[in-house]
């Protein structure tokens, strides 16, 4: 089995949290782990098995000239690579209660840069156990990733990731 590439951003958070969490599950002699901030967005390209995991910050914090997000300078590079024939998994990370009208909208918005790249999403979640009004990362019935709330649903991470593995390690070649 190939290694797989694990992406994940901002750094010292919960995002930081659930990305170790996954690569521990998966085991970390088939995971490396890279921290966007660090890297550019050409290593992904370097992986046929993908996973990216991005935070939702609160909409009263989002603004034209927010450089403060680690994703800000990777997903513009991210944007049109060509990544045909590869597989990208996707979580996010959000809170359902303060921001239950954009709850993990930056994994939408990711799920779309990642489609420009001809690469294909796996790894797709049902809402069910899931509250939320809105979310861009909700698409024809189904999140486009695993959506993960550590502000109040943190008991229920370890499951919801290993129901979620098991969807898309077996697509992982």
């Amino acid at each position: 089995m190939s290694k797989i590439g694990l992406f994940y951003g901002p750094e010292g958070g919960n995002v930081e949290k659930v990305a170790k969490l996954i690569a521990e599950k998966i085991k970390t002699r088939r995971v490396e782990v890279h921290k966007v901030k660090e890297i550019d967005a050409d290593v992904v390209s370097q992986y046929s098995n993908i996973i990216m995991g991005v935070s939702t910050l609160g909409k009263h914090t989002w603004s034209s000239d927010n450089s403060g997000n680690d994703w800000d300078r990777f997903l513009p590079n991210l944007d049109g690579l060509n990544l045909k024939g590869k597989k990208i998994a996707l979580f996010g990370l959000g809170d359902h209660i303060a921001y239950a009208d954009f709850f993990v909208d930056s994994m939408g918005d990711l799920a779309d840069v990642v489609k420009t790249t001809g690469a294909e999403i796996v790894g797709k979640v049902t809402d069910e156990g899931y509250e939320f009004n809105e979310s861009k990362a909700f698409v024809d019935g189904m999140f486009v990733g695993l959506p993960i709330d550590e502000d109040f649903e943190s008991e229920l991470t370890d499951e919801r990731v290993d129901k979620w593995l098991e969807i898309i390690l077996p697509v992982f070649v």
